[in-house]
């Protein structure tokens, strides 16, 4: 019975940590496809905006997947909280039209702000659950 319980809690926990890595890849991958579509067009320091936001959140499945620590969850929760404010601002903000692309952006970007709150609260549950059995 032990062994079907620990076997589900490390499956839920691997399919977290590859959902909320997915999430943020694919919200980096998006970002990134936005310069070679835009890229006569848009001046240079939002090419480079693009350019560092969509590296950020693709290099952000190396310390989601290898579970570095929970500050790399903060972290990313607040960058990602912040992409999404722009977004506000620069695009429904100033009464742009929101394409498909954009909408799979900011989807992904808040799948990753939920799965990591879940992984955040699981890591607390476990950490209080291993100081309670000592």
């Amino acid at each position: 019975m032990t062994d079907n319980i620990l076997t589900d809690n490390i499956l839920t926990d691997k399919l977290l940590l590859y959902a909320a890595a997915a999430s943020t890849f694919i919200a980096g991958i998006l970002h990134l496809a936005i310069i070679p579509m835009f890229f006569k067009i848009m001046p240079l320091n939002i090419t480079l905006f693009f350019l560092i936001s969509g590296l950020a959140q693709v290099f952000w499945v190396i310390p989601v997947l290898r579970r570095w620590s929970n500050l790399w969850f903060y972290v990313g929760i607040a960058g990602t909280v912040i992409l999404i404010i722009m977004w506000l601002v620069a695009v429904p903000g100033s009464r742009h039209p929101v394409d498909a692309n954009q909408a799979a952006v900011e989807v992904s970007q808040i799948a990753f702000i939920i799965l990591s709150i879940i992984i955040i609260k699981k890591n607390r549950a476990e950490i209080k659950s291993s100081n309670i059995e000592m």
